[in-house]
């Protein structure tokens, strides 16, 4: 972020001189990039066992919902971060997802116009990603996995109890039999 300039000038710049200059720059925007495959990867992951567990079920629809935000969220930080080295894969790429959200039923085109600042890819939509991706989506981010760890905590932590065995006291097992 103290190296990386904004601006249709200066983003690709940067991110050459992150990789030539800055020392061990291209070892931390790589770790950035790969840790953000790993995140999209794990999230994805995580909401599939919740949905083969069926853990979203009975009182804990809260926890399952702020979890969908979560990954909606995750997903717009690999939208908005693939746009910042602003070079001619990340534009098209960018011109074709936004472009994609003009077919939303109703709020198609006010969604792609509220995306790319405009009707294309200009640098309005590169600084309103950068906007997104330093400082906007990390703080709701922050808030919203506060949000669903204390639904999680409400709702009774990661495991439920089934039910107590015969014999067996408050937390401890019942004894084995020979």
């Amino acid at each position: 972020m103290v190296y990386y300039v904004p601006s249709a000038e200066g983003a690709y710049g940067s991110i050459q001189d992150l990789h030539a200059v800055v020392p061990f720059g291209g070892l931390v925007r790589n770790i950035h990039r790969w840790a953000g495959h790993a995140m999209v990867l794990l999230v994805a992951l995580h909401m599939l066992r919740t949905l083969l567990t069926g853990s979203y079920k009975a009182g804990r629809r809260g926890v399952w919902t702020t979890g969908v935000w979560l990954l909606a969220m995750t997903l717009a930080f690999a939208f908005t971060g693939y746009l910042l080295p602003w070079d001619q894969l990340s534009y098209w790429a960018v011109s074709i997802g936004g472009h994609l959200a003009r077919n939303v039923p109703l709020a198609g085109g006010w969604l792609s116009r509220a995306l790319l600042g405009g009707d294309e890819v200009t640098e309005v939509t590169l600084v309103r990603f950068y906007a997104l991706h330093v400082g906007i989506l990390p703080a709701a981010t922050a808030a919203l996995v506060a949000l669903h760890l204390y639904r999680l905590r409400r709702a009774g932590g990661l495991a439920r109890r089934r039910g107590r065995r015969r014999g067996a006291r408050a937390g401890l097992a019942a004894p084995l039999r020979a």
